[in-house]
């Protein structure tokens, strides 16, 4: 799912941009796959509160968020360089989705986070 996301953002500023557009669609990926990781983290941080589980303290959170992100970062940038880009840019073949609602998802996915780290 996450590849459509990448081929379509690679292939949509591939025109204007060039071989940037390689560097911005890395960013893309990882800021949708962090912001969705982000989500999950505290959406089951919420949900343990209101259940009344004993869970880690923010600071391990942030700390174990950090180094999944680290993570995520290393595996994308392995993932989507070189010949897996290529494979990928070869078998996509559906129609373009909207630039508009592939850029509003990691920023809604932020939003829904913020909101659901505010659960008390």
């Amino acid at each position: 799912m996450l590849d459509n996301y990448y081929i379509s953002i690679l292939r949509h500023y591939k025109e204007r941009l060039g071989r940037r557009s390689l560097s911005l669609a890395l960013f893309y990926i990882n800021l949708l796959e962090l912001s969705i990781l982000l989500l999950l983290g505290t959406f089951f941080m919420a949900f343990a509160r209101q259940m009344k589980l004993i869970t880690m303290s923010s600071f391990k959170f942030w700390t174990l968020f950090l180094l999944v992100s680290i993570f995520v970062l290393f595996k994308n940038w392995m993932r989507f360089n070189g010949k897996k880009r290529n494979v990928l840019n070869a078998k996509f073949k559906s129609k373009p989705m909207s630039i508009y609602l592939i850029w509003t998802l990691p920023f809604a996915c932020l939003i829904l986070a913020f909101v659901l780290y505010q659960v008390k």
